[in-house]
């Protein structure tokens, strides 16, 4: 039986999410680098349509990766950001989402009386408010536009993407990392890329060539080690990158809020290395700094290697997934539910 959106999708149990899209009947419908028979490239297309719905919604992007007959997200539900706009933005925002248009469909100026006179719906605005803090939605104004598109250029009718997304609430830190690398990795996995940073249309390939438009390929390098050194070197790595950065440096000399504290971009990178070789080679071994690096996240390369290859492997059954079962415990009983099924497996 269907469960409804709002029974999975909860920021009091956690604001962390991966969302799986697939093409109807799993065709590959966003395949064709060169474009389709219009000169539509739908994998740019999203890469574009992410960026540009991260900067509207209150749900922020960690990691994507758009492959031929599906996509991968994995989101964050900002509701904090969201409550402090003020009604004047809240409006703004809809309005870069959804131009308004009369009663003719003619487009309609969007000046400042035009919002004045919106936002005296409180109503309104709060229901607006609501939708740009809303996964679901986020993922409608992603696919949605999408199909029309698509549709349009191969000259057809019909549903392009299956009627639900998956989504699958992500409990902790470690598993938040697992997710994030698994879909990083998803192109290598399935032998569309030999390496993560060559596989276009992925977050991880989005982070390499952000890095190298700056210079800075030594400080990335430098930030691979646990070190004073490594610190400073990680300073302002992703502070203008548009998706999540890897580490949170608040406390130190940001005011963006990243995955994890302490964890660099280099370590993170080092991390899908290692594991985008065991994918493809099976057991690799272990140096010093990676299992420095699986210390600091608590847990082991072995405990690391088995949940990636179950997260390969499996269908992802389920709707929350955690590195252990207490979480999973906590999470049934904040929801009501008697219990949760892992979707990572396990």
């Amino acid at each position: 039986m269907t469960i409804s959106r709002g029974l999975l999708v909860n920021p009091a149990v956690t604001r962390w999410y991966h969302c799986i899209s697939r093409c109807v009947r799993r065709a590959f419908l966003l395949g064709d680098e060169s474009g389709d028979a219009a000169g539509f490239n739908r994998k740019a297309w999203l890469d574009e349509r992410l960026r540009f719905l991260d900067s509207i919604f209150a749900v922020s992007l960690a990691g994507y990766a758009v492959l031929d007959n599906h996509l991968h997200t994995l989101l964050r539900i900002d509701l904090e950001d969201a409550k402090q706009w003020s009604p004047q933005e809240v409006a703004r925002r809809w309005f870069v989402l959804y131009p308004p248009r009369d009663t003719k469909r003619q487009p309609i100026q969007v000046t400042s009386e035009f919002i004045e006179s919106k936002i005296q719906d409180a109503a309104w605005v709060d229901e607006i408010r609501n939708r740009l803090s809303s996964i679901s939605w986020f993922m409608k104004c992603l696919k949605e536009p999408l199909a029309r598109l698509a549709n349009k250029a191969d000259d057809c009718k019909g549903t392009f993407f299956e009627g639900r997304f998956k989504s699958v609430g992500v409990l902790d830190e470690e598993t938040l990392l697992s997710c994030c690398a698994y879909i990083d990795l998803n192109p290598v996995a399935a032998g569309i890329a030999k390496t993560p940073e060559e596989s276009e249309h992925t977050s991880i390939k989005e982070r390499v060539d952000h890095v190298a438009s700056q210079g800075r390929a030594d400080d990335l390098r430098a930030a691979n080690r646990g070190s004073v050194t490594a610190i400073k070197a990680s300073s302002q790595l992703e502070d203008d990158l548009w998706l999540i950065p890897i580490e949170d440096r608040r406390s130190i000399d940001s005011t963006r809020e990243g995955m994890l504290s302490g964890f660099t971009l280099g370590n993170y990178l080092m991390l899908v290395e290692f594991t985008g070789r065991m994918v493809r080679n099976g057991k690799v071994s272990i140096s010093s700094e990676l299992a420095d690096i699986f210390a600091r996240i608590g847990t082991t390369a072995e405990t690391w290697q088995n949940r990636v290859k179950r997260m390969i492997g499996s269908r992802w059954y389920g709707s929350f997934i955690a590195s252990s079962r207490r979480l999973l415990r906590e999470a049934a009983n904040r929801l009501g539910r008697h219990h949760l099924a892992n979707a990572g497996g396990g």
